[in-house]
């Protein structure tokens, strides 16, 4: 049944099949992440440096109601240029599916669909969590459910840092996924490397992280796990200028009303436009950052 809604690409097919790496990638930071061109261009580039570290990489979209598993060329120009492409999460998938339409994957929804396919390590930038002032509003991420549901690794940097990391943490933890911070022992926060939060678990290489994810699935603990690789220093922006700057962003959304799910977008178009580009060039660097350490992963744990 499921082949009636799944595509996969040859080329991840026969990786799969030949129990070969391969690393997932979402299509939300594609279409609703950066600018056209550099949203096309920034996804091939994660793709090349997947592939350059040994790992294939598998782009997810949907495509007139496909489940994409590995993006052609085209596509990924549909992904990145096509008007009104939606925002799909767990609840959307059933509809943009039953009605052909196009449509980019959140991290909820990647994952969900890497699982469909069999590939265990999803590369992000980073997972959504619990909004801030969450505890009234209930606005948390459907990142965080799947999270605790579907056996995927997700390398990112942290959570969105106009997020509330405190109560993303504590979600977490509730929800029994591991979040384990790869050579820090504190939770990066997107564009910076530090949030002041204290990690329980840390691990000093791909290849740890590999023995401590499949003994996870080995023992049936269901879900997958969260590895919080910091941005390189090189990258990351100033603490107190950025965090100043999502504050901004935070009180323009609330004037205007911006809720749920146009929420993220919108914050991250404001901070880039406060930064003068400078938060997107970061954003980027991460991206690669996480892409080189999540294909080492998918490799060991193939092995």
């Amino acid at each position: 049944m499921l082949e009636k809604y799944l595509e996969v690409h040859p080329e991840v097919s026969k990786a799969l099949a030949n129990n070969k790496a391969v690393v997932a990638l979402e299509s939300t930071i594609i279409s609703h992440g950066m600018p056209y061109p550099q949203n096309v261009e920034t996804a091939r580039k994660v793709e090349q440096i997947i592939r350059e570290k040994g790992a294939i990489p598998a782009t997810i979209g949907i495509i007139n109601g496909k489940l994409k598993v590995g993006l052609t060329d085209d596509e990924m120009e549909i992904m990145g240029n096509a008007p009104n492409i939606l925002k799909v999460s767990r609840r959307d998938l059933p509809f943009v599916v039953a009605r052909n339409a196009h449509g980019a994957t959140t991290v909820a929804t990647t994952m969900i669909i890497a699982a469909m396919a069999g590939i265990k390590v999803f590369v992000t930038g980073g997972i959504g969590g619990v909004h801030r002032e969450g505890e009234n509003t209930f606005d948390i991420s459907a990142d965080l459910t799947e999270l605790a549901n579907t056996n995927v690794a997700v390398v990112c940097a942290g959570a969105k840092s106009i997020l509330d990391l405190g109560l993303t943490l504590e979600y977490l933890e509730t929800q029994g996924v591991p979040v384990i911070g790869y050579k820090t022992d504190e939770l990066p926060a997107f564009y910076t490397r530090k949030s002041g939060f204290k990690l329980v678990h840390t691990c000093q290489s791909a290849a740890e992280i590999a023995l401590v994810i499949k003994t996870k699935w080995n023992l049936n603990l269901k879900g997958g796990a969260v590895i919080a690789n910091p941005i390189p220093k090189e990258y990351a922006m100033n603490e107190d200028y950025i965090n100043q700057t999502i504050e901004k962003a935070l009180l323009k959304a609330k004037d205007l009303g911006i809720k749920g799910k146009d929420t993220t977008p919108f914050l991250l178009a404001e901070i880039k436009e406060q930064t003068e580009g400078k938060s997107l060039e970061s954003n980027i660097q991460l991206v690669y950052n996480n892409a080189r350490v999540g294909a080492e992963l998918a490799i060991e744990i193939e092995k």
